[in-house]
């Protein structure tokens, strides 16, 4: 299974989109208020259609499932109400089994059919991936779950539902909204506001600046080691190693800057997918900042349901390393994605039991600068750690890749073109001194949001020149797309 390429796909960093962003923008502003959403469900549908126009209407199956299921949740009582939730979330899993899991599942059943001495293999499918199902589906998910739990009403508007799910903005890389807080803008009237404006097209020049300078530069690094890994030294493959955590953080939170920023530009408020992970001191204290939309849906929708932390240690450990395993699996039909994840479920559980072993020395404390760095330094080098698995294209070479990194045979450091690291490494140094100054030191040192008009104006100039000059003006699909 793959996922398509097509040239002619609107990625948020390309032309196609910055003249649909100004076409749509502007006829939505000038419209009235209830011809809106008309305009924001056609401008949602000719974005995802031009990936695969077909596939348009799997979107459309699942919506009309969802929509009925929610209101007959809603009006029945008992047994009934339960049933027609596990239909709705059957249909839902079911769409995302076939096209995403299927030939995973079928790989490792012809693999054990041969280990037993069958000849016999499960047939593949020739399907693509649908672009963004892992997001989309969720999404529709937690609204039936909503529903069924009493916290949201029914949506009876058929368009304003279907809006819900195909938001342009964060429809094929989120964040995973909820309907709580969503549902209710779409009929909000929104009046052109200076200053949404100008916030969300601060927020668009930061994500555009994060992928197409930064992320798209240190992805040519990444790729040419990565792909030719055993033909590096140990000290390329940590760079590299480095430098693809740093590249999908800015890839993801780049598109998630982007997505937040155009919702803003026309009013709506989407919630915060990231903040600082990299500063974070522990790894609960990661995913607490990490893809906080997804976190927080597992939390919500899986670990509270499965006991959360109200039951045994054993049992509460066992429910964190089922979460982290099916949230692996849910970035990717490859064992790859699952080690990456059952690696996170074991830092949670051993950070759970660091703290509970800390609780005996109450006098001793971590506080202070360097204590504090060195915490920030280990949880970096754990999380980048697991992201070999994550980038590797099996598990066979990523545990090759551990293994040249911690066996350290001799090499020079891959530099390849001088140009392009030195761009990388002034990207990756904007990039941490912007987020150490938002942290440690907010509304003091920022530039984007500087009291000063000249050097919030002097900011906007720099990265777009920084942009145009020096970015990766390529159009490279999201990393996260393929999710």
């Amino acid at each position: 299974m793959k996922f398509t390429n097509d040239l002619k796909a609107m990625l948020f960093n390309s032309l196609h989109f910055l003249i649909f962003f100004i076409i749509i923008t502007t006829t939505y502003f000038l419209s009235p208020h209830g011809h809106r959403w008309k305009i924001l469900l056609l401008s949602s549908c000719y974005f995802y259609m031009t990936f695969v126009p077909l596939y348009i209407l799997i979107l459309g199956f699942t919506i009309v499932i969802d929509y009925f299921a929610g209101i007959l949740i809603e009006r029945s009582t008992g047994k009934r109400r339960k049933n027609y939730l596990i239909l709705s979330i059957a249909a839902n899993v079911g769409v995302l089994a076939v096209f995403k899991y299927y030939n995973f599942i079928a790989d490792n059943l012809s693999f054990l059919l041969g280990s037993a001495g069958f000849q016999e293999s499960v047939p593949y499918l020739s399907i693509l991936l649908p672009i963004g199902l892992s997001f989309h589906t969720f999404q529709a998910m937690s609204y039936t779950i909503e529903v069924y739990r009493g916290n949201q009403k029914a949506e009876r508007h058929f368009g304003i539902y279907s809006l819900y799910v195909m938001f342009y903005p964060q429809l094929v890389a989120g964040p995973i909204e909820r309907p709580q807080n969503v549902l209710h803008q779409f009929r909000e009237k929104h009046s052109f506001n200076y200053d949404n404006v100008v916030a969300g097209l601060r927020l668009m020049l930061w994500g555009f600046f994060k992928k197409v300078f930064i992320a798209d530069r240190l992805a040519v690094y990444v790729d040419s080691v990565y792909n030719n890994s055993d033909k590096h030294s140990a000290v390329s493959l940590i760079v590299a190693s480095v430098f693809f955590a740093i590249q999908i953080y800015c890839d993801f939170s780049g598109y998630s800057d982007i997505a937040l920023g155009t919702a803003r530009v026309m009013g709506y408020k989407l919630m915060l997918n990231f903040r600082r992970p990299y500063l974070a001191r522990s790894i609960k204290d990661f995913w607490s900042r990490w893809h906080i939309s997804l976190s927080t849906w597992f939390k919500d929708y899986l670990y509270i349901p499965l006991g959360g932390n109200r039951v045994a240690f054993n049992r509460m450990y066992l429910n964190i390393f089922i979460v982290f395993m099916i949230s692996g699996l849910w970035h990717g039909a490859n064992w790859t994605f699952i080690v990456w994840g059952a690696l996170h479920g074991v830092y949670q559980i051993a950070g759970i039991n660091f703290d509970r072993l800390m609780q005996r020395f109450p006098n001793l404390k971590f506080t202070g600068f360097l204590p504090s760095a060195f915490q920030t330094l280990l949880t970096f080098a754990f999380v980048a750690f697991a992201w070999v698995f994550f980038r590797a294209s099996s598990v066979n070479e990523a545990f090759t890749i551990v293994h040249s990194i911690f066996t350290w045979k001799a090499g020079d450091l891959f530099i390849g073109s001088t140009s392009n690291m030195l761009y990388a490494l002034l990207g990756i140094s904007a990039l941490f001194v912007t987020e150490i100054a938002e942290e440690f030191y907010p509304g003091s040192f920022t530039l984007l949001n500087n009291r000063y008009k000249l050097v919030r104006h002097l900011t906007y100039a720099g990265l777009i020149i920084l942009i145009l000059l020096f970015g990766v003006l390529s159009s490279s699909q999201f990393i996260y797309f393929q999710f």
